[in-house]
C-alpha cells in the first residue's frame, strides 16, 4: 500500500502539470518534490510510531492479571496525551532550540515559525511534520516505564513522573545527541534511539521498580519467584506484532529524508534490517530456552522480538542483513538472561521492559562501531554512561520525592483486590466480577 502511495505521488509531482487552459504546462520544482517526500516520510513514520502506543497497551494488558487491565489502558492513553502536551510546552525546544554543542536547549513553547507558504521555501520538510515525529518518540519512552511498574503503581503519581520525564529529563539528555549537543560533537552515534529513547526509558523504569518494590507475593521469604501469569498471551502477542509494524516508522523515518535515490534506498535497507533483527531476536531465545530449559519460553520469545528491534535501532542502516540477524539475536539472548537476572535481584518487572529496552539498548548502542566506522567503542561507552548516570540520578530524585510526598504505591489490600476497581471504579471484564 505504501509503495502504491509513493508511486502515485512520484508520478503526480514529476510529470508536467497541465494548467487551467489545457495548453501551458508547469514543471514541478525538484526542491518541492523533495520537500513533499521528506514531509511524507515524517508523517507516515509518525503515525506508525504512534500506533506503537497500541502495541504497548496490548502487550502490557496481556501480561498483567485481568484485575489490572483498565489501569493499563488508562495509563497508556493518558501518558501519550500528557507526553504530547508536555513536549509541546517545554520538551521540544529544550531538546532542539539553541543547544549548539552544549547540554540543554531553551525553556520555551514550540512554534513552527511558519507564517505563510512563502516561509516554506528553502525548507527540506515541514517543521510541523518534524515536531509530530519527535513527539511520538517521547511518548514511547514513557510507555516503557508503564509496563515495568504495572499492578502496583498509582495512576496519578505515575502521570506526575511522566510529565517530568517527557517535559524535562528526556529532552535534556536527548539534546546531547539529536539536538547537536556535546555527545554529537564528540562523535557519539545513536541513529534512532537505542539509548536516547529505549535505555532512558529502561533506566527510568529500573529506578522506579527498585523504589516501588515488588508486587505482593512475587517473591517468597526465601527469595524464590512465584510466577504471576498474565491474563492473555494472545493479546500480548498481538501487542508485539503491532510494535514490530510501528518500528518501521521508528527506524525508517529516522533517515529523515526520502527525496533522493540514496535516501529511498537507505529507508529500504533500514526496513529490511529492522525486521530481520526482530527475527533474530525471536529465534535465538526461542531455541536457547528449549535447549537449556527443555521448554520454549513464550515470554523470552516475545520480549526477544522487542529486544532485537531495540538492538538494531542504534544503527539500522550500515549492517548487512546477516549482521542485523546476529545483532538482534544477541539482543534477544541478553534480554532472556536479563529477565532471569532481575528475578535473582528481586526486582519486579511485570512485562520484561527493563531487559528488552535497557539491556538491549545498551548492547545495540555499544555494537554500532562494528558496522559503522564513523564512531568508536570508547565514545559509545561515554554516551551510554552519560545517559545512564543522568537518568538514574534524576529519575531517582523524582521517584523518591513522589514516594515521600504523595506516595507511589497502592496499599496491599488494593493491590490484592486489583487496581481496576480501586483506582478507576471500573472492571475490564465486568461479567466476571461479583455484584454482591
Amino acid at each position: 500500500m505504501l509503495k502504491f502511495v509513493f508511486f502515485v505521488l512520484a508520478s503526480f509531482v514529476s510529470t508536467n502539470l497541465a494548467l487551467a487552459d489545457g495548453h501551458e504546462t508547469a514543471v514541478a520544482d525538484p526542491a518541492e518534490i523533495s520537500f513533499i517526500f521528506n514531509t511524507l516520510l515524517f508523517c507516515i513514520g509518525g503515525f506508525l510510531v504512534m500506533w506503537m502506543a497500541a502495541g504497548f497497551t496490548m502487550l502490557e494488558a496481556g501480561l498483567v492479571r485481568s484485575k489490572n487491565t483498565v489501569v493499563i489502558c488508562i495509563k497508556n492513553v493518558g501518558l501519550f496525551s500528557i507526553a504530547g502536551v508536555a513536549y509541546y510546552l517545554i520538551g521540544y525546544n529544550l531538546m532542539y532550540d539553541g543547544v549548539d554543542g552544549g547540554y540543554i536547549g531553551s525553556f520555551s513553547i514550540w512554534s513552527s515559525g511558519i507564517g505563510n507558504e512563502s516561509d516554506l521555501i528553502g525548507q527540506n520538510y515541514s517543521p510541523t511534520s518534524d515536531w509530530f515525529f519527535q513527539m511520538v518518540f517521547v511518548a514511547t519512552t514513557a510507555s516503557i516505564v508503564s509496563g515495568a511498574l504495572a499492578e502496583r503503581v498509582l495512576i496519578w503519581p505515575f502521570f506526575a513522573f511522566v510529565i517530568i520525564l517527557t517535559a524535562i529529563l528526556y529532552p535534556i539528555s536527548g539534546s546531547w545527541q539529536w539536538g547537536e549537543g556535546w555527545l554529537n560533537e564528540i562523535g557519539f552515534s545513536d541513529f534512532a534511539g537505542s539509548t536516547i529513547v529505549h535505555s532512558v526509558g529502561g533506566w527510568a523504569a529500573l529506578t522506579g521498580a527498585i523504589l516501588l518494590g515488588a508486587r505482593k507475593g512475587k517473591f517468597d521469604a526465601k527469595g524464590n519467584v512465584n510466577v504471576m501469569p498474565g491474563q492473555s498471551i494472545p493479546m500480548a502477542t498481538l501487542g508485539v506484532w503491532i510494535l514490530w509494524l510501528g518500528w518501521f516508522g521508528f527506524n525508517g523515518a529516522s533517515q529523515l529524508a526520502l527525496g533522493s535515490y540514496a535516501d529511498a534506498n537507505a529507508v529500504a535497507i533500514i526496513f529490511a534490517n529492522t525486521t530481520m533483527a526482530a527475527a533474530g531476536g525471536i529465534i535465538a531465545p526461542m531455541v536457547l530456552s528449549r535447549l537449556v530449559d527443555g521448554k520454549t519460553d513464550i515470554a523470552a520469545t516475545l520480549n526477544g522480538a522487542i529486544a532485537g528491534l531495540v538492538s538494531i535501532t542504534a544503527e539500522p542502516l550500515t549492517p548487512s542483513i546477516g549482521q542485523a540477524i546476529i545483532i538482534g539475536g544477541i539482543g534477544g539472548i541478553l534480554c532472556m538472561y536479563g529477565m532471569k537476572l532481575l528475578d535473582r535481584l528481586k526486582i519486579d518487572d511485570v512485562v520484561g521492559a527493563i531487559p528488552a529496552h535497557l539491556i538491549a539498548g545498551i548492547w545495540g548502542t555499544l555494537i554500532v562501531p562494528f558496522t559503522n566506522s564513523d564512531t568508536s567503542y570508547g565514545i559509545q561507552i561515554i554516551g551510554i554512561l552519560a545517559f545512564g548516570i543522568f537518568t538514574v540520578i534524576t529519575s531517582s530524585i523524582v521517584w523518591s520525592t513522589l514516594k515521600v510526598t504523595v506516595g507511589i504505591r497502592a496499599s496491599d489490600k488494593d493491590e490484592e483486590y486489583g487496581l481496576d476497581l480501586t483506582e478507576t471504579g471500573t472492571s475490564g471484564y465486568p461479567e466476571y466480577v461479583s455484584k454482591e
